[in-house]
């Protein structure tokens, strides 16, 4: 292998964003652009990228796009609006109020333009009649420090929205629609990506009273009466959804696929051990430590290193108050599983560059990282405990942090195990 371990990884992380740029992947997916008017909307953390892609396909477009704080990109006829991620803020429901009089304004003649990407559902925010902005935020954090899957929590957002399951496109109908997505969702479901705002709802309001019930989520009583109420998101079959076509365009496997690439190319066999894998970031991390551990045992001297491969989405049950994020602290529990073995390096890396709430994609750990972390007084021990994974690698220097990166593929993790 002609490059360290610790670049080989950071190399598989960037190729793994750049295959998702949506540069490439919105020119590939646009039809040519359609007669008479065209509107052009949006929601998520790629979104402003994309307006950006789109633009230089179609040329200036009319349209407004909302997107996370810093991660604008320059339009010339599209508006690009910025919010909070992940917990929304009242700027966010301004602009998706702006949304909804713009599609107001659409008819059978029209054609709209969606597009998609995780982010959206904290940035696209109309919170269901009765329920108050500072409601909403509170159950949006409940459920972020939940522990619960992604695919739960959109499904309970989902329930108290006015925009999500379908109804963002319900305004627009009946004008043609066009969405397109980029996944950051295990499976890739349409229904989930962003909380579906074009695409019938995930589940059943019985589904996110269990879900509620489950993960302990205390609901305020204006939630709970929506939940007893009539169903807020579109159910398939749904007449207004009659007239949209959504379409995936952007998933990890993509991503991984180009990472296992560059891995190849370096002299390494790759193992992917999928690309939809879920559950508690510091479980996952040591059940893929102990594999490496074994495929280790398994090499002979002068044998190529060995790449393993996953993404998905982990998550964290909140257990302190620490400063951390699922990628940071799947390293942190990876390296305490590891106890400095040499020949093994780690890195898990958020593709949106956003780990948790924090300006961090994740961090990067190896045979030293304990003995370092002992070296400054840093206890990996107390930082697990208490979810402080990001101060953690701060204090050692092992952050990884590439800025907003303009797409969202969910998560990204590899470990490098090269024979003793």
């Amino acid at each position: 292998m002609p490059q360290t371990p610790e670049a080989l990884l950071r190399a598989m992380f960037d190729a793994a964003v750049a295959a998702a740029d949506p540069m490439i992947t919105i020119p590939a997916a646009l039809p040519p652009k359609p007669d008479g008017r065209v509107v052009v909307i949006g929601a998520g953390k790629a979104s402003a990228r994309m307006a950006e892609a789109v633009e230089s396909a179609w040329g200036p477009c009319d349209g407004l796009v909302l997107t996370r704080y810093g991660y604008a990109r320059p339009c010339v006829g599209i508006e690009i609006v910025e919010a909070a991620h992940p917990v929304p803020d009242a700027a966010g429901v301004a602009a998706t109020e702006r949304l909804f009089e713009l599609l107001d304004t659409v008819g059978p003649d029209d054609f709209v333009l969606c597009l998609i990407s995780g982010g959206g559902s904290a940035l696209l925010c109309a919170p269901a009649e009765g329920v108050t902005l500072a409601e909403k935020q509170a159950v949006n954090a409940a459920l972020l420090a939940s522990g619960a899957p992604i695919g739960s929590m959109n499904v309970v957002r989902q329930h108290l929205s006015r925009v999500k399951g379908g109804q963002l496109a319900a305004r627009a109908y009946p004008a043609t629609m066009l969405s397109l997505m980029i996944s950051d969702v295990p499976g890739d479901d349409p229904a989930l990506i962003a909380s579906g705002p074009t695409v019938s709802r995930a589940g059943t309001v019985e589904d996110a009273r269990r879900i509620v019930a489950q993960y302990g989520i205390a609901l305020p009583a204006s939630a709970e009466a929506v939940l007893d109420g009539a169903p807020l998101p579109l159910a398939p079959g749904d007449d207004r959804l009659s007239t949209v076509e959504n379409r995936v365009i952007s998933a990890p496997s993509q991503s991984l696929e180009a990472a296992a690439r560059v891995a190849e190319a370096a002299g390494a066999t790759v193992r992917l051990l999928g690309d939809d894998l879920e559950g508690e970031a510091r479980d996952l991390a040591a059940g893929q430590a102990k594999a490496a551990l074994e495929i280790q045992a398994g090499l002979a001297p002068g044998d190529a290193p060995v790449v393993l491969l996953s993404g998905g989405e982990c998550t964290v049950t909140r257990r302190g108050d620490g400063v951390g994020g699922p990628n940071a602290e799947f390293v942190l529990a990876a390296a305490r599983a590891l106890g400095g073995q040499p020949g093994i390096h780690v890195l898990a890396c958020d593709t949106d560059g956003v780990d948790g709430a924090a300006e961090v994609a994740g961090a990067i750990a190896g045979p030293e990282t304990l003995d370092k972390a002992r070296a400054v007084g840093a206890d990996p021990d107390a930082a697990l405990a208490i979810n402080d994974a990001h101060r953690f690698f701060g204090t050692l220097g092992d952050q990884i942090v590439p800025g907003p990166t303009l797409t969202n593929v969910n998560d990204f993790r590899a470990f490098v195990i090269s024979p003793l």
